[in-house]
């Protein structure tokens, strides 16, 4: 499932934190990536022990955690905190998968990736290039959204940035591990509480929403790990 959350973040929430982001200590991406991985990495990231890099992932965690949609789409049970990364100068990451296990030495976390997040932190008109091309059973899905998007999607899924040939692409990327750790699955239940959100407005529906409400966690009940 891919999923797009609009306005995750509002215009003057991703000025401040673009703003801050210009104060942190930027690095060579390629020391976080696989040993396949690297040779296809070419952007910069915030260092991940920086501290004011670490206040931010954490102001984007919260966020995340608030978000009914954000919630629904991935049942979330570890987030991975987020990394900020630049793109310029033709600077890209080639078609990879990533990685299923996840380990974070200073945190002590460890994540299965079930899904991945890149949040778009400038607008399309302010790059060239950059599309996050996802491969999917339909054909390659090219994604380049609005300042604080969100787009969501299978982490089994081989994907790329294309370079950017003008400007600077920025961007926050996450990885979670779902309760629900089957794609299909938590697409169906994403769909379901979408429709159970809609119709609750009806007040003569609130007898078939409850009934759709069981459902759902009977559902939940059957494919979720605790």
């Amino acid at each position: 499932m891919l999923t797009i959350i609009e306005d995750l973040l509002t215009p003057a929430e991703v000025r401040d934190l673009c703003s801050d982001l210009t104060q942190a200590n930027w690095v060579d991406g390629a020391q976080s990536a696989g040993s396949r991985s690297v040779k296809v990495k070419q952007n910069q990231q915030v260092e991940r022990s920086d501290p004011l890099g670490l206040q931010l992932s954490n102001r984007l965690l919260a966020r995340f955690g608030e978000h009914p949609q954000f919630v629904s789409a991935t049942l979330a049970q570890k987030i991975w905190p987020p990394m900020f990364n630049r793109y310029t100068g033709g600077g890209h990451y080639g078609l990879h998968v990533d990685a299923a296990l996840m380990h974070h030495p200073e945190l002590g976390l460890d994540l299965r990736s079930d899904i991945s997040g890149t949040l778009f932190l400038n607008d399309p008109d302010e790059y060239e290039g950059g599309e996050l091309q996802i491969e999917t059973a339909f054909g390659a899905q090219s994604v380049k959204l609005p300042k604080g998007h969100l787009v969501l999607y299978p982490s089994s899924s081989l994907h790329q940035v294309t370079p950017v040939t003008h400007g600077t692409r920025v961007a926050a990327v996450t990885w979670i591990q779902s309760s629900v750790s089957d794609d299909s699955a938590r697409t169906m239940l994403h769909e379901l509480d979408q429709s159970i959100q809609s119709l609750s407005a009806h007040v003569d529906s609130q007898g078939e929403v409850e009934n759709l409400v069981r459902l759902y966690h009977n559902l939940l009940r059957r494919w979720a790990s605790a």
